[in-house]
């Protein structure tokens, strides 16, 4: 999907952001869009840097022996529609990302090794943003991986970043704010600058769990 055909409003985005889990909402979360264009961006750049430099990436952990006949902006949207993960995940995801390319200066996003680079942050992400988790095996299956696959993409993702997992409040706003910089670059996509952090988030919903338990108590 070319970047320019959506522009995602401060106000959406920030309705997704916080309310998006707790509803029952077919729509594919705006920061999906968001980050599948940032990627492909990324990708683009990497490729222009090894033909004119005849460049190999030196970490091969995430490569496939056949790069998957999927688009990054379908590959999320599947694992969106089989996963529901809250769009808040896809943002930790994407710091996570950058953190594994700091850790890995030899490491470079391409075709063989997006796949899997997603479906592995993605489901760690998921793990720290939210109460509520699949196995890993079925995320295996929702990215095309075996469990025995993806449980070895996880140990050595972890391992690589030192467990470094935590995104505290800062770090989750200056990511937000990294998207929509980036991305408005390429095709005028904008993200609330005034997003809080996963943490804030998931305390949200367990005080609206609360309410709604006492509420019902009431009634």
């Amino acid at each position: 999907m070319a970047a320019s055909s959506l522009i995602i409003s401060p106000r959406k985005l920030r309705s997704d952001l916080y309310y998006y889990s707790y509803q029952n909402d077919a729509n594919t979360p705006l920061v999906i869009s968001v980050l599948a264009s940032l990627i492909e961006r990324t990708m683009a750049r990497n490729e222009r840097i090894a033909k004119n430099c005849r460049w190999a990436s030196k970490s091969r952990v995430f490569d496939c022996h056949e790069s998957p006949d999927m688009t990054i902006q379908s590959y999320l949207e599947r694992i969106f529609r089989y996963t529901k993960a809250g769009p808040s995940v896809y943002v930790v995801a994407y710091v996570y990302i950058d953190r594994f390319c700091q850790a890995n200066p030899g490491f470079r996003i391409n075709a063989r090794n997006v796949h899997r680079l997603l479906i592995t942050t993605i489901m760690v992400a998921s793990k720290y943003v939210e109460d509520m988790n699949y196995r890993n095996s079925y995320f295996a299956r929702v990215g095309g991986l075996t469990t025995n696959e993806l449980n070895h993409l996880e140990v050595e993702f972890v391992f690589s970043m030192s467990f470094k997992l935590h995104v505290n409040v800062s770090v989750f706003e200056s990511y937000c704010s990294h998207l929509e910089r980036e991305v408005s670059i390429g095709g005028g996509y904008h993200i609330e600058k005034t997003l809080r952090c996963a943490e804030e988030i998931k305390s949200k919903q367990v005080e609206e769990r609360r309410y709604n338990h006492i509420a019902r108590i009431m009634l």
